[in-house]
């Protein structure tokens, strides 16, 4: 009876655990893609629309625009060498809106690395999201 008992209560918990993952996973803000950074083609916007899972563009009272709104997050799309920039606009957007200050930085080389460690450094309210839009060279 106590091995039995003991099998039930390890599989509940185990369930309890993986419902827990696949909800994490569902509210996560921003969908899988494969788009790449190609200079003078792509902008900041194809970013928006392949990665957002909210609402895009969001307009406030004020006229300044949420690049991509959740149920969670306020979250400011911007280059890796916009960082700085990037963290006002996600603290503004977070304030007007009443949610979580996120950047979705989008690094175009290896070494754009170095910024997030900046936005970081400045302010770890901040949720950073990175997006690698560039492809790994294989050799």
């Amino acid at each position: 009876m106590n091995k039995t008992y003991t099998i039930i209560i390890l599989s509940i918990i185990i369930l309890i655990l993986l419902a827990g993952i696949g909800l994490y996973a569902t509210t996560y803000p921003l969908k899988s893609s494969d788009l790449t950074y190609q200079k003078g083609k792509t902008k900041e916007k194809h970013f928006v629309q392949a990665y957002c899972k909210g609402e895009i563009e969001v307009r406030l009272p004020d006229k300044t625009r949420v690049d991509c709104l959740t149920d969670e997050y306020a979250i400011e799309f911007d280059y890796a060498n916009k960082w700085a920039e990037s963290i006002g606009q996600s603290l503004y957007y977070a304030k007007m809106t009443g949610k979580k200050p996120a950047v979705a930085i989008i690094m175009k080389k290896p070494t754009d690395e170095r910024y997030i460690k900046r936005i970081e450094k400045a302010n770890s309210d901040i949720t950073i999201f990175k997006i690698q839009g560039y492809k790994n060279s294989s050799l």
